[in-house]
């Protein structure tokens, strides 16, 4: 059978995950939203009233790397 993992241990792991997370970057390349395009449709069926939504999004992202 397996030992469980002490209270501290998983203090620690929870730790090391936050502090690993704050050291890595958020995206490596520059990302920036060129269009965002929302379009709405109401529709009536047996079941009610129904709102229809597709939302476009085009960015554009940078990779210095190569």
């Amino acid at each position: 059978m397996a030992e469980r993992k002490g209270l501290m241990r998983s203090l620690g792991e929870f730790v090391g995950h936050i502090a690993h997370a704050v050291k890595t970057p958020a995206n490596k390349g520059k990302k920036r939203e060129v269009r965002r395009e929302v379009e709405t449709e109401l529709r009536d069926t047996p079941q009610g009233k129904v709102t229809l939504r597709r939302t476009t999004i085009e960015e554009i992202e940078v990779n210095k790397d190569g």
